[in-house]
């Protein structure tokens, strides 16, 4: 499989609960930075992003819309719309509008290099967010850094959840996006977690883009359930989006509500929690923090605006379970760290 990650070490029954224990504590204080540069005045910025009916994509725009507006920024957004050629002209427009800086959503940062290559020509910051498989600077493209949590522990928690809730006894299918580096690189270590597991098997793993997950998900459920049946214990996904689509099909089939059991490596979208709550398949998702993120994504452009480092800043992995998410997740259908972060960097941005 195109990006495999090494093959882990088996994890013990007792590591997996552990893992799944520890994921689903909630984190309150504040582990990011602390200083930096003052708000940088009047910018304008560039949102281009993928497609927003993904939640993720829509929940980091929500973010950097919020934290825009305490730093005084405006904030214009591009959408577009799940496909290569949408994307290409979603970025040319955004050129054209020469604005401040460039947050670049939810897509292959090295697949638009030459996209992106003239934002960095005219000297525009670049920011990502899931534009890569890990944090940090992007090599051999302008994205100073990519905001993510880490992939690598996303799909080890997401992984150790299925192998714990079942015993040690998963049958799993993983959906995946093949588009998408930061995608296949979680796709592959959940693989290998599993393959790890000596009384799990791994029936599939599934190429399904994210913007045609309505489309295909339905036949692609009814399909895998006429062929593995009561093997099917899991299904592991890179985003809560293709469970939208599959759940419907497991009601109509008439499939019992613990007979088969959903755990997402990410986002934590608002059907997923109403899923997790109701105990209707889904058990879990790696909800990412994505009004933080937001937060995150303007502060290290203000940082890149003043010249200076980025934070290096990557939050911490979570798991939403029937569990925590009366604590977890609010009214709105969000998962928002009660961590103090906006406070922190409002401090930063005040020069407080």
């Amino acid at each position: 499989m195109p990006g495999a990650a090494a093959q882990p070490a088996a994890a013990s029954l007792s590591e997996a609960r552990a893992s799944t224990a520890a994921a689903t504590r909630q984190a309150k204080s504040w582990e990011g930075p602390t200083t930096g540069p003052r708000a940088q005045p009047k910018k304008t910025i560039s949102l281009v992003v993928d497609d927003l009916r993904n939640g993720g994509a829509l929940g980091l725009a929500q973010g950097v819309r919020e934290a825009a507006r305490e730093i005084g920024w405006s904030v214009k957004v591009f959408d577009s719309g799940g496909t290569t050629a949408g994307m290409r002209e979603a970025l040319a427009e955004a050129l054209a509008a020469r604005h401040d800086g460039l947050i670049f959503c939810a897509a292959d940062a090295r697949d638009y290099r030459d996209s992106l290559a003239p934002f960095a020509a005219r000297g525009i910051p670049v920011v990502g967010w899931h534009v890569a498989p890990k944090s940090g600077p992007v090599p051999d493209t302008p994205v100073a850094v990519n905001v993510t949590t880490d992939p690598a522990e996303v799909a080890r928690v997401t992984a150790l959840a299925a192998i714990a809730e079942s015993g040690g006894k998963a049958g799993v299918v993983i959906f995946t996006d093949s588009r998408y580096s930061i995608a296949m690189a979680k796709s592959a270590m959940m693989a290998n977690f599993i393959r790890a597991c000596p009384g799990c098997q791994l029936l599939e793993v599934r190429d399904v883009p994210i913007s045609e997950s309505a489309t295909h998900m339905p036949g692609v459920t009814k399909e895998l359930l006429a062929k593995y049946g009561s093997r099917w214990t899991h299904a592991l996904a890179i985003n809560d989006i293709y469970f939208d689509y599959a759940v419907p099909v497991l009601v109509v089939s008439g499939l019992p509500i613990t007979r088969l059991s959903l755990v997402s490596a990410g986002d934590g979208s608002a059907s997923a929690f109403l899923r997790i709550r109701a105990k209707t398949y889904q058990t879990g998702t790696v909800a990412e923090p994505l009004n933080l993120h937001g937060w995150q994504v303007i502060d290290e452009l203000n940082r890149l605006f003043a010249g200076q480092p980025i934070s290096q800043y990557v939050a911490p992995v979570h798991l939403v379970t029937n569990g925590n998410i009366e604590n977890d997740v609010g009214p709105d259908g969000v998962y928002d760290p009660a961590n103090s972060y906006r406070d922190a960097y409002r401090r930063i941005w005040r020069g407080k």
